[in-house]
């Protein structure tokens, strides 16, 4: 019988111990959770304020970038636009400079039958056309064209008035090619931005976007912690 209560005893002991540990376990399980819930719902308001940021920055980077591209494909428009006008003004300069340039040889030379030839017909052309020309230079050129002799003793005064016209669109080609070199250079160094900016830009929304998409898993498992944890008090 002694031994029995003595049996006895030991367990209550030992049920009393674990009803004492368990309550303080428990007692520290809530305590911890009360300062847990708290602290989870503070971080879970603070990551979903960095992905609503997040959120505002990439519409930010987006819109610039397509305003990026926007301006590229601009600039690339009317770079061709100048090219394109550069090289019909040059190509007719170009062509009326080597007229004038066979023109002025043939009638220094004295050519016979130079007023029939193929360059007196482009040199009547250029005449005609040059809006800047003296209306008096005009005149003389074309009456000295439409003579019929072959070699008019006022020739030395038109391969005058034909080498200063000559200088004179070979200065307008160089000012059309140094004005065409400049917009090459402005195009190149505005699309060389560009195209920094563009990958700088995309750059940084390939990583805000894989922030957002964390911060999306990290708050989905802190809500989860936090749902957990709630139960558990």
């Amino acid at each position: 019988i002694e031994a029995e209560g003595k049996k006895e005893e030991k367990l209550f002991e030992q049920y009393m111990c674990y009803c004492k540990n368990g309550e303080e376990m428990l007692g520290k399980s809530i305590a911890d959770a009360n300062v847990k819930i708290p602290q989870l719902t503070s971080d879970i308001e603070s990551a979903e304020g960095q992905k609503s940021q997040l959120a505002e920055d990439l519409k930010t980077h987006k819109a610039d970038l397509t305003g990026a591209k926007t301006a590229m494909a601009e600039a690339t428009a009317v770079r061709e636009k100048e090219a394109a006008a550069f090289a019909a003004a040059t190509g007719d300069l170009k062509t009326n400079l080597a007229g004038l340039e066979k023109a002025i040889a043939a009638i220094e030379k004295g050519m016979a039958g130079f007023l029939q030839t193929s360059t007196a017909s482009l040199l009547k052309k250029i005449v005609m056309n040059r809006a800047d020309m003296l209306d008096a230079d005009r005149q003389d050129v074309m009456s000295f064209l439409s003579s019929d002799s072959d070699y008019a003793p006022q020739s030395g005064e038109i391969t005058g008035i034909l080498k200063t016209m000559h200088d004179e669109m070979s200065a307008d080609l160089k000012a059309a090619t140094d004005e065409e070199n400049a917009a090459i250079a402005a195009y190149e160094g505005l699309m060389s931005a560009k195209k920094k900016e563009v990958q700088s830009l995309t750059n940084m929304i390939e990583d805000k976007l894989q922030r957002v998409g964390d911060l999306g898993v990290e708050i989905q498992e802190m809500k989860n912690d936090l749902g957990d944890t709630a139960d558990s008090r």
